[in-house]
């Protein structure tokens, strides 16, 4: 596995930065290269297009795609990728996450967009080192690892809960 990003971190704004940092920490823990960048289905729409068209071609082999409110980012990327899309809905506005949510889980048949819970960055993060564990053996190793650190933690747990 070379240094050039595998996965690509987008978000809608500023303010969703917050949680798609999760991402960041996860795939730092992961050893996962990665490159982040704000852009938005509305606002930046030629940019949002362009980087999901070239994703491919720069080495990106999943992108995770945040957003709050009406959180049409991920499947703007998706229609304009065959590139596994993960969509992180982020909490915000009077509905608190969930018209994000039904906008990112809501797509269309063949333009598919994997949506985790809202706020859900670090399971996006994991998701994607799912993925990539299909190619990459050491991420396949790193995932089990973790697996295994956190059985053994809950296992402790359990067991200071029944003294």
């Amino acid at each position: 596995m070379s240094d050039r990003p595998l996965v690509g971190i987008l978000m809608g704004s500023e303010s969703d930065l917050p949680v798609m940092e999760k991402v960041e920490e996860v795939l730092n823990c992961m050893g996962v290269p990665y490159e982040m960048d704000i852009t938005s289905a509305h606002r930046l729409p030629d940019k949002t297009a362009e980087y999901a068209r070239t994703a491919r071609q720069r080495g990106i082999e999943v992108i995770i795609a945040g957003a709050g409110m009406a959180a049409h980012l991920a499947g703007v990327i998706a229609a304009n990728t065959t590139l596994p899309v993960i969509g992180v809905p982020i909490k915000s506005g009077a509905l608190n996450g969930v018209d994000a949510l039904y906008s990112t889980v809501q797509m269309p048949p063949g333009v598919p967009v994997a949506t985790v819970a809202i706020d859900g960055a670090k399971n996006a993060a994991y998701l994607a080192c799912s993925v990539l564990s299909i190619k990459y053996a050491n991420i396949s190793e790193k995932l089990e690892d973790f697996r295994e650190r956190t059985r053994q933690s809950l296992m402790e747990i359990s067991e200071r809960v029944k003294k």
